[in-house]
């Protein structure tokens, strides 16, 4: 039977890895890769997690199954992380998943399950796993204009303009902070604005918040967020512990359903253990319940926000230094969106025949799309790097 399966498109991220290691140049770097690392090239483990690790090592005594939607405190914790206090805990459906990715793919077979004929709106661009598993379920994608290449912002008339043509039983999918993979947010006025367009259109917003705490700060991230779900009579959030906490092979994450009707709630709650049955069954709990050990204990809580606060400054100073140095070798200021896009990435707005110039010339792997791993960068990599952009003429 197998004789019948068809070769799948390669994963492009993967592929540059590939290349990458196989580059013998001293000097490559790698700014492909979607992970944090620190100045030495290390994804290091955070202190708190193996204060939480080496916790639950000494007094876990089993290791049965939790419930289908995960331990209720995992929940609880990552609703308070993300919600606050924006709306009323018995708005709120959760259920633990593996990853933010395990959280979207279960949101989209939600939307699915509700309204088959369903549209979901996407940013142009968004993460690509969006894109192939809408596709993979043979949903229908509707893009949105949003980043601006000229202005490496975002282009927001454009984006209501787009987003207006939506209608009752849509979906507009947004990125809750740290757009992927523009770095290019919106601000508070232009959050209110696509508020104002959802109410009058009547579609449903799910917003993925992957990288809270990178970009401004961990409420200052939940923001959009908490103000979209708190306006809205339905939004579905799907939520990642994968880059705030640094615990990406665990495999962390949230899905949360939020409907202002309470009587939903217990459908809502049940629709999502259900869709974990089917999928993976029970989630993983070893991330979960670090996560929740953390958040709960003030302790380790502090710990993990100071340095969770490091980690977003250091990728702040890149970018003000990254930018500085290509204003220094240009005597322009066109690269100046760097130091005002946030999170751990960067479009650079070139063509992909400018990316594959950058990598045969001096070794630089970014995405054909010319998205930039910022923190993949460091003090000795900024100036070959800057110089490498200037040398293509981008």
């Amino acid at each position: 039977m197998f004789e019948t399966l068809q070769p799948q498109p390669a994963d492009k991220i993967l592929a540059l890895m590939a290349q990458y290691r196989a580059d013998p140049r001293e000097t490559k770097i790698d700014l492909g890769v979607g992970v944090y690392k620190d100045a030495t090239g290390l994804t290091p483990v955070m202190r708190a997690i193996k204060t939480a690790e080496h916790k639950l090592w000494e007094d876990q005594d089993s290791k049965a199954y939790v419930g289908l939607a995960g331990d209720p405190a995992f929940g609880d914790a990552m609703i308070k992380l993300v919600l606050g206090d924006a709306v009323a805990r018995d708005t709120i459906s959760a259920a633990a998943t593996p990853g933010g990715t395990g959280a979207v793919r279960q949101a989209f077979e939600l939307i699915q399950m509700a309204r088959q004929d369903a549209r979901v709106f996407v940013s142009n661009p968004t993460w690509p796993n969006h894109l192939s598993i809408l596709k993979y379920l043979e949903m229908d994608m509707v893009p949105y204009r949003y980043f601006d290449d000229e202005t490496r912002g975002v282009d927001f008339d454009g984006m209501i303009a787009d987003l207006k043509t939506a209608k009752v039983g849509d979906v507009v999918l947004l990125h809750g902070c740290c757009h992927n993979p523009t770095g290019a947010n919106l601000n508070a006025a232009q959050w209110e604005e696509v508020i104002a367009v959802l109410k009058s259109t009547g579609a449903t917003p799910m917003i993925d918040i992957a990288y809270q705490g990178f970009g401004d700060g961990l409420e200052e991230d939940a923001a959009a967020t908490r103000a979209v779900t708190a306006a809205m009579p339905e939004t579905i959030i799907a939520a990642s512990c994968s880059k705030n906490f640094g615990i990406y092979r665990e495999r962390t994450g949230m899905l949360m359903v939020v409907s202002q009707d309470t009587s939903a709630k217990g459908l809502n709650q049940a629709t999502l253990a259900f869709l974990n049955r089917q999928n993976f069954s029970f989630p993983p709990d070893h991330g979960a319940r670090i996560v929740t050990m953390i958040l709960n204990d003030d302790a380790m809580r502090a710990d993990w926000m100071t340095e969770l606060e490091d980690i977003r400054t250091s990728m702040l100073g890149l970018r003000s230094d990254l930018a500085a140095e290509l204003q220094r070798l240009s005597g322009s200021d066109r690269f100046g969106f760097l130091a005002q896009h946030r999170g751990m990435f960067s479009r650079l707005g070139t063509t992909p025949e400018m990316v594959e110039k950058l990598r045969v010339d001096a070794g630089i792997y970014m995405v054909g799309d010319s998205r930039m791993n910022i923190a993949g960068l460091n003090a000795k990599t900024i100036p070959i790097l800057a110089k490498a952009i200037i040398d293509a003429g981008i």
